[in-house]
């Protein structure tokens, strides 16, 4: 079985074809093939935090430089650093792939 991605920890809905798409819009996390596979993820399902335009909460979260500290404080994120270990990409390593 893969690693656990955003939408799954987070219960939200919206990946596609999620249950809450039609509902609240799909999250640029599910989709972002830019993203496939880094830290072990589906699409960006694995470095939602360095995506602009994410949904958390319930709200469209904006760039990485306005959502960083409060992506830094999700228990997801926290558990996608210590399950990647020296392998975690962080979020420089991703913007970078990610520009």
């Amino acid at each position: 079985m893969g690693k656990t991605n955003c939408w799954e920890f987070k219960k939200c809905g919206r990946q596609p074809g999620g249950a809450k798409v039609s509902e609240l819009g799909e999250c640029p996390a599910g989709k972002d093939k830019r993203a496939d596979g880094l830290n072990q993820g589906k699409m960006g399902g694995r470095a939602c935090w360095a995506l602009a335009g994410t949904l958390c909460g319930g709200k469209v979260q904006g760039s990485f430089a306005q959502k960083a500290s409060n992506c830094m404080e999700c228990d997801f994120y926290k558990l996608v650093k210590t399950e990647e270990g020296p392998s975690y990409l962080g979020s420089k390593e991703l913007l970078s792939k990610l520009a």
